[in-house]
């Protein structure tokens, strides 16, 4: 029988230890283009003593840009109880919740106090307190925006002159090669384990979002929870990537970890810096991995490259000259190999640019190329369009043109940033679109926005959840 094992996005939280699972300094981040040029390293950067172990050159040079994460967030009514998480955390002896507290790990990308983590760390929390190494000093931090797709989010405190992290090039990233994991396990600060790289590309399914961007470096270097948001480090200590899960039958460390690479981190940053929002390309076609029954159907002897699932109408694939069972092998010359890979060479890319893809149809290789749209389906860079309510106590964004297609709805609003307020009060959570307002849709999120603040009386709204499924909350307000 199988051993079942669950991913954990890996928390530490609580005294306890419980389970709850201006400008960027261009000279730190530099992956120069996005199709991933050499990435050049900060000229600051000296090396140890060149007499120490390696572990111990790698540990002191990464060490003091890797941050111990605390936040505390309400309770509310929409939150669901985490089965990973202790029951006694945040918990009266009367049986009142209240504040949960809950910790993970973050680097340090700039002098100037940008700092990177894991969304599921800072998610929903009211207050974020960032600690240096050795809890030398104490800052409160703030979001500067988030990326549901990759499980990232960048944070900013008010310092100068901290020590932070140089960054290497995962795409350069071997398996078999020697990496360090440093992060701050059950509270544990400054941790520092060392393992191999043991796969690249992993896909592991555990970002909730529509467009889920999994591409993992898989490491046997301990990373429990805690860990998550904490750097994995080369030999150099140079950041490769940023812990984000364990695969685990008993919640802790069981030989498998997993980390963003830092080429997706940089430039899911950087947009966030200089957008406020990622911009990322698509092609208007769908793809899935070759299994073994799916290789007999098509009677293919090998699994190279990915299926065309799906491809969109008038979109660049289709203007491409791709076809639904074509088989797509390469992107800009780089082989295709699994789902995980080809949503990874996309993440480093931007509406706008253009791609040379290879596909294989009636067992002869095809080349084509095509210009990626952003979600809107045009090649504009966008711009955050997120509006807020303090009476409602949340954020309102519109989801994209590509979304909504894919949903099969018109119009529809995701929530955000629930804080104290009506939306709280009404049970919806983190995450649900809104599609419509007593049968009434809406094509701004001001208007929205409006009604809900001043409706009286029966109210339905209607909507889907993060996992897919719709759903209605009907209620009656004075």
């Amino acid at each position: 029988m199988k051993k079942l094992y669950v991913i954990l996005l890996g928390f530490a939280g609580g005294v306890a230890g419980a389970m709850l699972i201006n400008q960027f300094q261009s000279k730190v981040l530099v992956l120069e283009t996005a199709a991933q040029k050499e990435a050049t390293y900060s000229v600051d950067y000296k090396v140890p003593n060149a007499g120490m172990p390696d572990f111990v050159r790698a540990s002191e040079a990464s060490i003091h840009s890797v941050v111990f994460i605390k936040t505390l967030t309400k309770q509310r009514a929409y939150q669901q109880q985490d089965p990973f998480f202790d029951f006694w955390n945040g918990m009266d002896f009367f049986g009142q919740r209240g504040p949960v507290a809950s910790s993970g790990s973050g680097v340090i990308l700039s002098a100037d106090g940008y700092i990177v983590t894991n969304l599921h760390v800072v998610k929903n929390a009211d207050q974020i307190e960032v600690i240096t190494n050795n809890n030398k000093q104490s800052y409160q931090a703030k979001v500067i925006g988030t990326d549901p797709s990759t499980d990232l989010a960048l944070l900013k405190i008010d310092a100068n002159n901290l020590p932070h992290v140089v960054l290497g090039n995962s795409d350069k990233l071997q398996v078999g090669e020697w990496v360090l994991a440093v992060g701050n396990p059950f509270n544990l600060t400054s941790t520092v384990t060392a393992g191999i790289v043991s796969a690249k590309g992993r896909n592991i399914n555990i970002v909730n979002n529509q467009f889920p961007i999994e591409s993992f470096i898989q490491t046997d270097a301990a990373i429990n929870p805690g860990n998550s948001g904490g750097a994995l480090v080369d030999l150099d200590g140079r950041l490769v990537g940023i812990n984000t899960a364990i695969a685990s039958n008993t919640g802790s460390y069981n030989g498998y970890g997993f980390a963003i690479p830092v080429n997706i981190v940089a430039k899911i940053v950087k947009d966030l810096v200089d957008y406020k929002t990622v911009q990322r390309g698509f092609t208007g076609l769908e793809v899935k991995d070759i299994d073994a029954a799916l290789a007999q159907r098509l009677n293919i002897t090998n699994n190279h490259g990915v299926f065309v699932e799906n491809v969109f109408e008038d979109g660049p694939a289709e203007k491409a000259g791709i076809r639904k069972g074509d088989i797509l092998v390469k992107i800009n010359d780089k082989d295709i190999d699994t789902k995980a890979n080809f949503d990874e060479q996309l993440a480093y890319l931007r509406p706008g640019d253009k791609i040379r893809v290879s596909f294989i149809r009636d067992q002869k290789e095809i080349q084509g190329t095509l210009s990626l749209l952003n979600e809107e389906g045009n090649t504009a860079i966008l711009k955050k369009g997120t509006k807020s309510s303090d009476l409602l106590g949340a954020d309102f964004q519109a989801i994209s043109k590509a979304e909504r297609e894919k949903l099969g709805i018109r119009f529809g609003y995701r929530i955000s940033n629930i804080r104290q307020g009506r939306i709280a009060n009404m049970g919806i959570q983190e995450g649900f679109v809104i599609t419509a307002l007593n049968n009434h849709e809406y094509e701004r999120a001001e208007e929205l926005i409006r009604d809900l603040e001043t409706m009286r009386g029966q109210v339905s709204i209607e909507g889907i959840f993060p996992n897919g499924g719709r759903g209605v909350f009907s209620f009656y307000t004075y």
